[in-house]
């Protein structure tokens, strides 16, 4: 007698360990995929967007800011944004507006689950769209 309740003890012990770390499983993987970390706005001139993916087909694009930074003194390189876009009413919107200056609101996360996209960064509004009159071939 004293065995079976041995033994349901420690079935019971196991349970409870297995629903806590499912539930702390469950905590981290919204935390790391689903918490929004940070928002605002970027703006800059549309270098592309593009729909790709094997298993998960994402809308990823970037944006080229004005100005330029450098990580390694005597280098130049330009400010690169890029990002990925779940929404695909705003894709479309991107994809008819290529080298344009955009004015973009993302949301930012710590991590980028694969059926969202590769970027951590998630456009998920377009502020404003400004043409850019090509020197060459000006707007009338």
């Amino acid at each position: 007698m004293k065995k079976i309740k041995q033994i349901s003890g420690i079935k019971r012990f196991f349970r409870i360990f297995i629903i806590v770390i499912i539930v702390i499983g469950a905590g981290y993987f919204f935390w790391k995929y689903y918490f929004v970390f940070g928002e605002g706005t970027k703006a800059g001139q549309l270098n592309f967007i593009v729909k790709k993916g094997y298993l998960f087909k994402t809308y990823e694009g970037r944006i080229i800011q004005t100005g330029y930074k450098s990580n390694i003194q005597g280098s130049i390189q330009s400010n690169e944004f890029d990002f990925s876009v779940v929404d695909e009413k705003v894709a479309t919107m991107l994809m008819s507006n290529s080298g344009a200056m955009l004015e973009l609101h993302y949301k930012e996360y710590l991590g980028a689950p694969p059926w969202r996209g590769m970027s951590k960064y998630i456009v998920d509004s377009i502020i404003s769209i400004h043409r850019v009159a090509d020197s060459a071939n000006p707007l009338p």
